[in-house]
């Protein structure tokens, strides 16, 4: 049996302009505040003496590494992505970006934002525009029925309202 795993699907690469500042914010608190921090430890616990029973120093490099790792992916991910500032043309449509109300079968209401994959937020109610959710509600207006399968069978909603000023 092999190790081997494809590659993960990117997803969508779209991102509003609060969650690209906010990947931007990362990649230079990374880069310019905790790297340097942790490449001066670690060449502090190098100074010690024997590096291969020095646990700051080897938990130093794990460090450096994940940061670095971090960093390569966010340099890379922040080319890719296109930063989508306008609402769409048509406000009666979800779109990205889209706040949308829905209420289910029992009555059941639930409020989402449809955002990119690097924006995801449960506690917050944002949805990726890859989820499941949010592919069924694309294009819709109040209104509108939608059917989503997920785990425990096929669930039905109804688009209550649309807004994109958040």
């Amino acid at each position: 049996m092999s190790r081997y795993r494809p590659p993960r699907e990117a997803g969508t690469p779209l991102i509003t302009p609060q969650g690209a500042r906010r990947l931007r914010e990362e990649l230079h608190e990374l880069w310019q505040v905790r790297r340097p921090q942790v490449t001066q430890a670690v060449s502090e616990a190098a100074a010690l003496g024997d590096r291969s029973e020095n646990a700051e120093y080897i938990y130093g490099k794990k460090m450096l590494r994940e940061i670095d790792s971090r960093v390569r992916f966010l340099r890379k991910r922040l080319e890719k992505l296109k930063v989508v500032e306008q609402p769409p043309a048509d406000l009666n449509r979800i779109f990205f970006s889209a706040h949308v109300s829905l209420e289910d079968e029992q009555g059941d209401a639930l409020q989402v934002r449809i955002v990119g994959p690097d924006e995801i937020d449960p506690k917050r109610h944002w949805i990726s525009i890859d989820s499941p959710l949010a592919r069924a509600l694309l294009g819709k207006t109040v209104d509108d029925e939608i059917s989503v399968q997920t785990p425990t069978g096929e669930k039905l909603w109804w688009v209550l309202r649309i807004d994109y000023q958040g």
